[in-house]
């Protein structure tokens, strides 16, 4: 089945062999990221967070950027998917320098049309580093508004959920919806449904993850009613611990509820997972078969961040 992803971060979905290949290349230091058969090494979501900055670190140019897009774009055409957005942060690109970003969304933007040109499309969304604080987080913004259009047509915030709350952001929100960019925010993985409360009180359209309204009717309600959709990454939840396993994730009972939700990998290769996996454990876990494959990526095409066109034509390959 053609598949839409909306979530998936690109510094994350790096092979290991493609990080141990550029790691050599470079003569950078990475002992403790990987494991005795070559998989990223980490225990817990800080023990993950510490190992993605570490692996990522050896991505120092645009062009190591515009390798590794082109990698995984392959990867991604290769299980199915026809439309990614990509989380990608100017912390990681250029250290927040506007002039410095241009320089490495040029690289990116080149292979991206390149693949759009042999039917693999995809956006990116600029992203703030939570745990970077509100500051850092004011550059990015500027970044994401200097350079909307074309290629990055989002604006969202990753990182670690816990530290402070999203609305401390507000100022970089209000930049990115000036510059016309589609919203989001990691938000009700592990903050809770207050979490996600406060991603739309920014005026997000899409809440990344956002598991954890389960635990609240009146929430549900208010996402449904709003037609918020969800970036619902099973694999990255179990992996991580926010639940124990696949039959007890919510996901089915959110879609249940009426709640517009979509599936995508997050980190793929740090969760073991790739976008085929994901739908295969869900049609085996809760029965999910063509009609409810079918429903989550018309969700998906319809609240990508992208040109009416681009929508238009998604929603036909899932009419």
């Amino acid at each position: 089945m053609k598949k839409i992803e909306l979530h998936l971060h690109l510094e994350g979905a790096a092979p290991p062999a493609f990080i141990r290949a550029l790691a050599q290349e470079k003569g950078a230091d990475l002992s403790g990221v990987f494991d005795e058969r070559g998989h990223y090494a980490y225990d817990g979501f800080k023990g993950f967070l510490a190992c993605y900055e570490a692996a990522t670190s050896v991505l120092k140019t645009p062009a190591d950027y515009a390798r590794l897009l082109g990698e995984v774009l392959e990867r991604s055409a290769e299980e199915g998917v026809i439309y990614t957005e990509f989380f990608v942060s100017p912390e990681f690109c250029g250290g927040g320098d506007v002039a410095a970003w241009r320089d490495y969304l040029a690289a990116m933007t080149e292979v991206a049309d390149k693949a759009r040109e042999q039917g693999i499309d995809s956006r990116g969304i600029v992203t703030i580093i939570r745990h970077f604080g509100a500051d850092r987080a004011r550059k990015t913004a500027l970044c994401a508004a200097e350079t909307a259009g074309t290629w990055i047509t989002g604006f969202g915030m990753g990182g670690a959920e816990q530290v402070g709350r999203a609305t401390d952001y507000a100022w970089s929100y209000d930049c990115a919806r000036e510059a016309r960019l589609g919203l989001t925010c990691h938000a009700g993985e592990w903050g809770g449904p207050t979490s996600i409360r406060d991603a739309l009180a920014l005026g997000c359209t899409r809440i990344g993850h956002g598991v954890q309204a389960i635990e609240d009717e009146g929430l549900m309600r208010d996402l449904r009613d709003k037609d918020i959709t969800l970036e619902v990454c099973p694999g990255s939840n179990v992996a991580l611990g926010v639940y124990p396993g696949c039959s007890a994730h919510p996901i089915a009972r959110l879609a249940d509820a009426g709640l517009r939700v979509t599936v995508s990998t997050d980190d793929p290769p740090f969760f073991h997972t790739t976008m085929r996996h994901e739908y295969d454990r869900l049609a085996s876990t809760f029965g999910w078969g063509d009609t409810e494959f079918r429903q989550i990526n018309r969700f998906a095409a319809e609240a990508a961040f992208c040109d009416a066109a681009t929508r238009e034509g998604l929603l036909k390959e899932f009419a």
